[in-house]
């Protein structure tokens, strides 16, 4: 379920209106021309939108009782989903636009209808606009507070706020959880159900026995050349995810990660709207501007949870090192490809692995008929059909904390291996798979003692961390290779 377009217009008591914010999709609105067809009709200009806005909200002309467009006979509303018949004609029909009108603003937005919409489908069995009725409620909450109290400052600043709000909760015009964002709270205590009232983004209550689950995952990528004229690359990012069975309608809960004294501080950090509150010297630090006093914890993240499992935050990390160095080198002899390779694991690296695997893939060439390599820690499985080599280290790297392959391959079979327009000639990587428990290379991690959980019952709290592994690539030095211009910062 996607959303075409947003708008917000502010309506002050003397009925003048005016357009505080509007937002277009494109890539859904691409996928509205698709669907439709030839019966595809495009989101009208803001002005366009806000003249039938208000012809079907009765607000363009109090005084005028009736409105021929609106409300004669061959014209059946069917609210919250209001229709614009853009140029007077059934043809050129924008439907359904979804409005929310409480002084002093109207939301309003258009969601991808992915069914046909001729004859018109039952409002209920349509979930976009559910959904969207929803993002509209999360949305009006977060912009007129608590309430609905006049508060024009902070309306300004809220609405200021929503193009990167948007971007977290409805990135690419979807929306994700769609929370009630009320202003910043620090909590304070236990919230005892009382007559609060369950926010539309809440899918239920939990009962039972109260339990945290807090993951820390980093996942680490690299591209290394084994070549001085070429510049190894290697960046870090990571995601804290939670699950949390508590008791109560809007229980509380703070998790907190922290960095070892000497570690670097985190970046390009995004939160789930369900963050209530946030410093925001967090925000700050950004891998495009580096800045070494930049904020480095303790990253305080105290938040109102959804009942199913969700991402907190997610961040970048610099490190001076990758986790795993290696080098590999290929070449041609009377007919044979004679290989060499050679792993080193970092000292900063515990040498205890869930998995550690390296694949040497050979595209491009007939299948093999003949392999003799030989490793000098794990075990080695070929597949000749795939022309692949799956180096299994295994959980541990030998007390030398360094591992080598070498040998050589015929390629002789009788049909052609598989294949890939990258890789020719000698242009050939190892790809590593692996996965470290306990472990981040940034160094940050949550304590289970620092999880705070404001409820009716105690919860039982359950943290872990670990490493992975994703594209992570070893090249050939002796052949050619992609070379990325910057960094892998995602």
């Amino acid at each position: 379920m996607s959303i075409r377009a947003l708008w917000i217009i502010s309506l002050d008591k003397g009925d003048h209106v005016s357009l505080r914010f509007s937002k277009r999709f494109s890539t859904v609105e691409h996928r509205a021309k698709l669907l439709a067809g030839s019966g595809y009709v495009p989101v009208p200009d803001e002005d366009v939108v806000l003249q039938h806005l208000l012809t079907e909200l009765g607000l363009s002309d109090p005084d005028k009782l009736f409105v021929s467009a609106r409300d004669n006979c061959s014209h059946c509303p069917r609210s919250p989903a209001l229709e614009f018949r853009l140029h007077g004609s059934e043809q050129d029909t924008l439907w359904p636009v979804l409005a929310i009108p409480q002084r002093p603003l109207i939301l309003a937005c258009l969601p991808l209808v992915d069914v046909p919409i001729k004859p018109r489908p039952p409002l209920a069995s349509l979930l976009s606009v559910s959904k969207g009725l929803t993002l509209l409620t999360g949305l009006q909450t977060f912009l007129l507070s608590s309430g609905g109290k006049s508060d024009p400052e902070g309306l300004a600043s809220r609405l200021a706020m929503l193009p990167s709000v948007l971007l977290q909760i409805c990135p690419l015009g979807t929306p994700l959880d769609v929370p009630a964002l009320g202003p910043p709270v620090s909590p304070t205590g236990p919230i005892g159900a009382g007559n609060q009232k369950i926010p539309a983004w809440k899918t239920g209550l939990h009962k039972g026995r109260a339990v945290v689950n807090v993951a820390l995952t980093e996942v680490v990528r690299s591209m290394q050349y084994g070549n001085p004229s070429r510049q190894d690359l290697w960046d870090v990012y990571g995601t804290v995810t939670c699950k949390c069975e508590v008791e109560g309608v809007l229980p509380n809960v703070t998790v907190t990660l922290t960095l070892p004294a000497n570690g670097s501080p985190l970046q390009d950090i995004l939160v789930h709207p369900c963050v209530t509150s946030l410093d925001s010297s967090i925000l700050t630090a950004t891998s495009v501007d580096s800045d070494s006093s930049a904020f480095s914890g303790p990253y305080k993240f105290p938040f109102s949870p959804p009942l199913e499992h969700f991402r907190l935050c997610s961040y970048t990390s610099q490190v001076p090192v990758p986790p795993i160095l290696g080098s590999y080198q290929l070449k041609t002899e009377d007919g044979q490809l004679h290989i060499s390779a050679t792993l080193k694991l970092h000292e900063s690296v515990k040498n205890s692995f869930e998995y550690c695997e390296a694949h040497l893939p050979f595209f491009n060439r007939d299948q093999m008929s003949a392999v003799d390599v030989r490793v000098s820690h794990g075990q080695l499985d070929v597949s000749k059909e795939k022309n692949l080599l799956v180096w299994i280290i295994g959980q541990k790297f030998s007390k030398s904390r360094e591992v080598s392959l070498e040998g050589k391959i015929s390629f002789g079979g009788p049909v052609p291996g598989p294949t890939d327009p990258l890789c020719s000639g000698l242009t050939a990587y190892i790809k590593l798979y692996f996965k470290v428990p306990d472990l981040t290379l940034s160094g940050c991690s949550v304590d289970q003692h620092s999880v705070q959980v404001y409820s009716t019952a105690k919860a039982k709290i359950f943290t872990a961390r670990e490493l992975q592994s994703k594209e992570y690539f070893i090249w050939n030095c002796t052949g050619s290779a992609p070379v990325s211009s910057g960094q892998m910062m995602l």
